[in-house]
């Protein structure tokens, strides 16, 4: 359990920015609109980030590749189910005319209910804590470059 614990904390950090994101942006009216859901991606890879550089100066000798990815894996998939959680409760108990108002967004006639948008929202989520992880783990993983030597 300590191995994740991280994680998890990090995971749950994430999550409490993604949805304050989303608050701040219906505050605005603002959260209708697709288009600024992609700084979600930011927010998210910023939580994988910090996870996984965490993990690495808990102990850099032990850290690996494998390790740092499913950090940032397991943060990821916490942020989103937490988050996923919170829009499906925000969608059918807070504003109830959100749904609709989405949908308007896009001008065309779709015949879609919440659990479709819902599960749109989750595998957006765990899209980009995948892609997010790979990417990090970029800056963190050990380098096996040979040095050689400059005349």
């Amino acid at each position: 359990m300590k191995n994740i614990s991280l994680s998890v904390r990090f995971g749950l950090l994430t999550s409490v920015m993604l949805i304050g994101y989303f608050l701040i942006l219906g505050l605005f009216h603002k959260h209708i609109n697709p288009a600024f859901s992609f700084f979600n991606a930011v927010i998210t890879a910023f939580g994988i980030c910090e996870a996984i550089r965490l993990k690495k100066l808990e102990k850099p000798e032990a850290f690996t590749y494998g390790e740092g990815f499913k950090t940032g894996v397991v943060t990821g998939f916490t942020a989103t189910l937490v988050f996923t959680a919170f829009f499906l409760f925000y969608a059918t108990e807070v504003n109830p005319a959100f749904l609709p108002e989405l949908l308007q967004t896009f001008k065309g006639d779709f015949n879609v209910d919440i659990g479709l948008v819902t599960f749109v929202v989750a595998v957006m989520g765990l899209a980009t804590t995948v892609v997010a992880a790979l990417a990090v783990m970029q800056f963190f993983k050990k380098t096996r470059n040979i040095p050689q030597n400059h005349l």
